[in-house]
């Protein structure tokens, strides 16, 4: 089968067929890493641009090398060295990139939906790099893939993502993916950051971590925002790590196997220990790895699968 549309904008219309074929590519695209010439010319001819409105550092450069690898042309464009600084909107920075012959445009912007209203005024294909608190599909699929790598499975998986869920497009991301596929997914943070009506996305959810813990195969910990702070979430940064922070003691009490994961940049000793964040059960590191071969798959499926008229989202 081949993805259902021109874009690629979320998991929360994706199907599980669908997340298994990009995870299945993935594996086919890692393969090139092996090699002694890491490049294949599977997307000669094809232009990408990379349209970042927000600061990253990972997402970006990560697309930056899938597109090399598959030999796309590249272009990299943000906000701080863009047009937008002279006020030019979103939509007329991207149709100024289309009608110079770009086939895909990765957009990363702080509004939920920017990806979507793309997709809709634009012939080239958009891929979703995160906008705002809605979703970040790469970030989960790199995610799903590494626990595939090292697992093999989700059926029954118990995955426990910890900390600020309510602002959280990785959560989201992951539990539109993960529970798709099978897995068991809870949450757990300060009351004050997990949605009222989380338990409709078919997880549970705890405020006691130890007891959200327990029993785990998977433990996702999200970066804490220090901002949340000061809006009032939660009384102080070293209550949080008390009561939140995945700490080498309550790693010692989990399955000598548990796979603990964070999607980065972390802030060591506040969620993370840096004894477990270094330790042998961390896969942060492969991560990394495994978000160049998921965004090569989607690369591909996109740009050289490529579908009119339709959006998958």
């Amino acid at each position: 089968m081949a993805l259902k549309g021109k874009d690629f904008l979320g998991l929360y219309n994706v199907s599980a067929d669908e997340i298994n074929e990009i995870l299945t590519t993935a594996e086919a695209m890692k393969e090139v890493f092996t090699r002694t010439v890491k490049k294949i010319p599977t997307l000669r001819g094809k232009t990408i641009v990379n349209l970042f409105y927000e600061t990253s550092t990972r997402t970006r450069s990560s697309f930056d090398i899938a597109a090399k690898r598959l030999s796309a042309d590249v272009i990299s464009i943000a906000k701080d060295s863009s047009s937008v600084m002279k006020g030019e909107s979103l939509i007329d920075t991207a149709r100024t990139l289309e009608v110079m012959g770009v086939d895909v445009v990765v957009v990363r912007h702080s509004a939920p939906g920017a990806a979507e209203f793309l997709a809709r005024k634009l012939k080239a294909s958009v891929l979703n790099g995160g906008d705002g608190a809605h979703e970040h599909p790469t970030q989960a699929l790199l995610d799903m893939y590494t626990i595939k790598e090292r697992i093999g499975f989700f059926k029954g998986l118990k995955v426990v993502i910890v900390g600020d869920i309510m602002h959280s497009r990785v959560a989201r991301s992951n539990i539109w993916g993960l529970t798709k596929l099978g897995a068991e997914v809870s949450v757990v943070g300060p009351a004050t950051l997990i949605p009222r009506n989380i338990m409709d996305l078919g997880v549970k959810f705890y405020t006691d971590l130890d007891e959200a813990l327990a029993g785990a195969d998977v433990v996702m910990i999200l970066r804490i925002q220090k901002e949340r702070q000061a809006m009032g979430l939660f009384p102080s940064i070293r209550e949080y790590r008390k009561f939140y922070c995945i700490t080498e003691e309550r790693l010692e009490k989990l399955k000598k196997d548990v796979l603990i994961m964070h999607p980065g940049p972390m802030n060591r000793g506040i969620e993370i220990e840096s004894s477990v964040a270094d330790s042998v059960n961390s896969v942060i590191t492969e991560q990394v790895t495994n978000g160049v071969a998921i965004r090569m798959a989607l690369l591909y499926l996109l740009a050289g699968r490529k579908k009119e008229n339709e959006i998958i989202a």
